[in-house]
């Protein structure tokens, strides 16, 4: 089994744009507390969800081939290095495209998170604060609605996300939503530094 530490170095020499490694580390995020949840390994599905985007920014696949561009190219690399089965299948059926069934409650829960965990970041960063804390579930439910937002979200993935877990969707929406929150800081989503205060003295 990989490290975190490997899978971070893989991000790292794959993917140059900050907005698509925090995406991957809020994945991560919602990954651990899903399996902590459901008393799966925490590890395996942590770093599952920390590289299932690497190869994304080389190979963006714009036409969705099944067989080449993201997420294929990353598979046969994570293969080569040894990576097991179970995540090569998550991480390409995480992308429906693929047509690759997901079979594991892992790559169910992969698929389930995606989409909402950007969701969840678009929410953030259109409050004043541009904090995360300031996201509530109604909030993420009111902004699914509204097409015209976040349009690269997919919000039927969300709902049969939600539905092949076997999870309520307010109840997943709440549980993605707690793991950003709790590491607001790594992703970005802690929000503006207020003004300090000054004090004058003396004459103005």
């Amino acid at each position: 089994m990989p490290s975190r530490l490997e899978a971070e170095r893989l991000v790292h020499e794959w993917t140059a744009s900050e907005s698509l490694r925090k995406h991957m580390l809020a994945v991560e995020c919602a990954m651990r507390a899903y399996a902590r949840h459901l008393g799966e390994d925490e590890e395996l599905w942590g770093v599952t969800g920390l590289i299932h985007d690497f190869d994304y920014e080389r190979y963006p696949n714009a036409s969705q081939a099944a067989d080449v561009e993201h997420p294929a190219e990353g598979v046969r690399h994570l293969r080569t290095l040894g990576w097991p089965e179970s995540v090569c299948e998550a991480v390409l059926g995480h992308a429906d495209y693929c047509g690759v069934p997901r079979e594991t409650t892992m790559a169910k829960a992969l698929f389930a998170v995606d989409e909402l965990s950007g969701l969840i970041t678009a929410c953030a960063l259109v409050k004043p604060s541009r904090a995360v804390a300031d996201v509530d579930v109604a909030g993420v439910r009111k902004k699914m609605k509204d097409k015209a937002f976040a349009r690269g979200v997919n919000r039927d993935d969300i709902v049969q996300g939600a539905e092949a877990l076997g999870v309520p969707l307010d109840e997943h929406i709440q549980r993605v939503l707690s793991a950003m929150q709790a590491h607001a800081g790594p992703l970005g989503l802690a929000g503006l530094t207020p003004p300090s205060s000054t004090t004058f003295s003396g004459d103005a």
